[in-house]
């Protein structure tokens, strides 16, 4: 039987004290545990595919923040794992810090630039390494809140945009702020993605296009994220228990 394990992480800097990033350090470490524990590290649509035994690994990255270029991806090759960035792609070769509700109060200030995305060509060289680039829509909206067209704007330019420039096929879409329902499932599929990564309070895999993922934030000490990867929780994350236990889910929900 395969243990899989999808991280959902975004961004990282020694002094951003945003939710959503994290330290070089404390995501070395996470690592190092996952390492020592023999999980093998593969892509996110390599995770979806899994089967047989042994532990897995997917570690993936939303939105394309330089950060992930130049501190995440020297600690991943340290330990031999690749990793999975799915791209906000309007944003890419922007020139412009990314800008949306959620993290537009870092706009002007001191970390304006741990906004910076990466470009074609750096998300190029990641995956001549071995990563996998997927689509993160082409402007990061709740695809819930979408209308029609919108929605099948937003998936289908992002995956055309990351063909043209990566130069091969786009699998994979991370759904923003993980939003995502039947509607937004059923649009992913006709767009032609074969997988799909989400970020639910439980971890039950609904199939490929709705696969949960573990969210890694800054509040994550080690005891955290043992505890958030560790069998046991994902067993409980798993059941229809979890709905009923406030106290963990308010701890470990994402």
């Amino acid at each position: 039987m395969t243990d899989v394990i999808v991280l959902c992480y975004h961004a990282l800097s020694p002094t951003w004290e945003a939710d959503l990033s994290t330290t070089p350090e404390r995501f070395e470490r996470q690592i190092a545990m996952l390492a020592a524990r023999r999980y093998r590290g593969v892509t996110f649509s390599e995770a979806v595919r899994s089967s047989g035994a042994g532990r897995v690994v997917a570690v993936t990255f939303d939105d394309a923040y330089r950060s992930v270029l130049e501190l995440a991806r020297p600690i991943l090759e340290r330990f031999g794992m690749p990793a999975t960035v799915f791209a906000p792609t309007d944003g890419v070769d922007a020139a412009r810090p990314l800008d949306w509700p959620g993290i537009d109060q870092w706009l002007g200030g001191p970390h304006e630039r741990e906004l910076t995305p990466m470009s074609w060509a750096d998300l190029r060289s990641l995956a001549a390494a071995g990563w996998e680039v997927g689509s993160h829509t082409a402007t990061h909206p709740h695809l819930t809140q979408a209308d029609d067209a919108t929605l099948e704007d937003e998936l289908r330019r992002s995956k055309a945009a990351c063909e043209q420039h990566l130069r091969t096929p786009c699998e994979s879409l991370a759904y923003p702020y993980g939003d995502v329902d039947a509607r937004v499932v059923a649009a992913t599929a006709r767009a032609g993605y074969s997988a799909a990564a989400a970020l639910p309070r439980r971890l039950s895999a609904l199939g490929a296009l709705q696969w949960p993922r573990i969210g890694v934030y800054r509040a994550d000490d080690a005891r955290r994220f043992r505890l958030k990867v560790s069998p046991a929780v994902r067993r409980l994350r798993r059941s229809a228990a979890w709905n009923a236990l406030d106290r963990p889910r308010a701890l470990l929900a994402r």
